[in-house]
């Protein structure tokens, strides 16, 4: 049995091979399940932040989501993205998740602020929550390279008092 990481990628390598998005063909119909997708994906989406804010910013973040929209390019996004206090004052960009279908791609992908691209393939609800792990990756990186960029200060759990003691 596959891992939901490796069915995405079959199931994208299935897309190159065959010229489709699933079982679509045409740019519109491909559209239809990127807004498809997003609606499916928002719950782990949520989620994923849920934890990052939990877990990293001790609660003070704030979840946003965009929905669908269209880009300058004529592509289609859509984001989620986890700010607090700290990210604003300091003027890094949020912790995101971003599905994206730009307007020369033969299909979507997800991918973070500061990470790169995954292959978008959530026809229904198995999929999406299959990927939840994905999600979580993607914000992990977003954090991981905004520290990086900044300081380990950005993040309230590494500034507040231990919680547990050190092993």
């Amino acid at each position: 049995m596959c891992t939901p990481i490796n069915e995405a990628l079959l199931r994208h390598f299935t897309d190159l091979r065959d010229g489709t998005h699933g079982r679509a063909v045409t740019r519109e119909d491909k559209e239809r399940l990127f807004v498809r997708a997003v609606e499916l994906l928002d719950p782990m989406a949520h989620r994923a932040l849920d934890e990052a804010n939990a877990d990293l910013l001790l609660g003070t973040g704030e979840v946003v989501a965009s929905g669908v929209t269209r880009s300058r390019e004529g592509g289609l996004n859509a984001m989620w993205s986890l700010t607090w206090p700290e990210q604003r004052e300091s003027g890094v960009q949020p912790i995101a998740v971003v599905a994206h279908y730009g307007r020369d791609f033969h299909h979507p992908h997800l991918r973070g602020n500061t990470v790169g691209d995954w292959p978008l393939n959530v026809f229904d609800e198995a999929d999406a929550a299959g990927q939840l792990d994905t999600l979580r990756v993607i914000a992990a990186g977003d954090a991981h390279n905004l520290v990086f960029q900044e300081s380990y200060r950005l993040m309230p759990a590494a500034t507040a008092p231990a919680r547990h003691p050190a092993p």
